[in-house]
């Protein structure tokens, strides 16, 4: 079994930071790239970055400039530091993973979301 959890999540003025992070544990063979999704309510699940296992990134352009995404591949786990948060940015966000178990299967992997709120 693989087990991702999210952490960091919580409420924040517009302007402010919050950090997530991510943790994927079980029988990990090998992380091919770990990623981060949002779900705002009534929309659909949309990608905001992902970082392969040589450290590449891609981010939305909604979030450029303003979020990061890291990883560190010997603990199996990505972090996203979210900064100049605004409004709209409001969404719960998941850890998403795709990734080799020891017994050979590959698929993807999500963790159970954590809710950023971002409100005065």
């Amino acid at each position: 079994q693989v087990q991702l959890v999210e952490s960091g999540g919580g409420l924040v003025q517009p302007g402010g930071s919050l950090r997530l992070s991510c943790a994927a544990s079980g029988s990990i063979f090998s992380i091919y790239h770990m990623d981060w999704y949002r779900q705002a309510p009534g929309k659909q699940r949309e990608l905001v970055a992902i970082i392969t296992t040589d450290g590449s990134t891609n981010y939305a352009d909604f979030v450029k400039g303003r979020f990061t995404i890291s990883r560190d591949n010997a603990k199996n786990t990505v972090a996203l530091q979210m900064n100049s948060l605004k409004p709209e940015d409001t969404a719960a966000y998941y850890c998403h993973a795709y990734l080799r178990v020891v017994a050979g299967h590959i698929g993807d992997y999500w963790g159970q979301g954590t809710q950023v709120t971002v409100s005065s």
